[in-house]
């Protein structure tokens, strides 16, 4: 497993997470979310479990306390997809206590210019952009680990799609699942790719040489209700009274 910008996230952050310590841990049953001393927080999507016992999370009863740069450090994990669940989590509540890039809250699709001349593919499945950009009436896959949501193609299948594209929409959860660079190995030469979901860490920096010329993801607004959502096992239309979503440019991209 190749875990680039997981690295670079890390490798960022460490430089910049000072003495910062983690007060909340929540593994939510759709969400994760980590909240600082400081009261900023921070979410991505909860891998699916293959505990074969009750215990989830082996270190679970020890997070809270600890220093942030050492739940961030999960992130490079590469055996534990929940322990980059963590440690995704704690990179976005560590970027939200630093100051933050020029940032656009303008839906992201929307600013993409999409034409029926483009062919798009959307790695991983956003119900509510899907309908949008049928609409546009371009060439348009869908590419799906999961088969359950009917008309999507498997990774294999979809290689000629994500080689050929001119837009390509990426889930966020793919830096939790060990699958971005694999994903981004497979695209071609194509003028757009977004970076889309909550669980997106919005640093362009760590994206910078590499095909992301948008990250979209969130800021958490209210924390405490948040949290309730997590814990309660709500997920990303839960949570979004509670977001804001933001969107960063990266490579000079106009």
């Amino acid at each position: 497993m190749t875990m680039t910008i997981q690295k670079r996230l890390v490798d960022f952050l460490e430089s910049q997470a000072g003495a910062g310590v983690v007060s909340d841990v929540r593994i939510g049953l759709g969400y994760t979310a980590v909240r600082l001393q400081s009261g900023h927080a921070g979410v991505a999507w909860t891998a699916k479990s293959d505990a074969a016992c009750c215990t989830h999370f082996k270190e679970a009863g020890s997070l809270t306390g600890r220093p942030a740069v050492e739940l961030l450090r999960m992130l490079g994990n590469e055996s534990s997809a929940l322990a980059r669940t963590v440690g995704l989590a704690t990179a976005n509540a560590l970027l939200a206590s630093l100051p933050s890039p020029p940032t656009s809250r303008d839906e992201v699709i929307a600013t993409l210019g999409i034409t029926p001349d483009d062919r798009v593919v959307m790695v991983g499945y956003f119900t509510p952009i899907i309908a949008k950009i049928r609409k546009i009436g371009c060439r348009f896959d869908v590419v799906e680990l999961n088969d359950h949501h009917g008309d999507t193609l498997t990774p294999e299948q979809g290689r000629e799609a994500m080689a050929q594209c001119s837009v390509a929409i990426v889930t966020g959860t793919s830096l939790i699942n060990g699958t971005c660079d694999e994903v981004l190995a497979g695209l071609g030469c194509p003028r757009a790719v977004v970076l889309l979901g909550p669980s997106s860490p919005l640093c362009p920096d760590v994206f910078k040489g590499t095909l992301i010329t948008h990250v979209a993801g969130a800021r958490v607004r209210n924390v405490d209700a948040l949290l309730r959502v997590v814990s309660e096992g709500g997920g990303t239309m839960l949570m979004k009274p509670n977001l804001d979503f933001e969107t960063v440019l990266v490579n000079g991209y106009i």
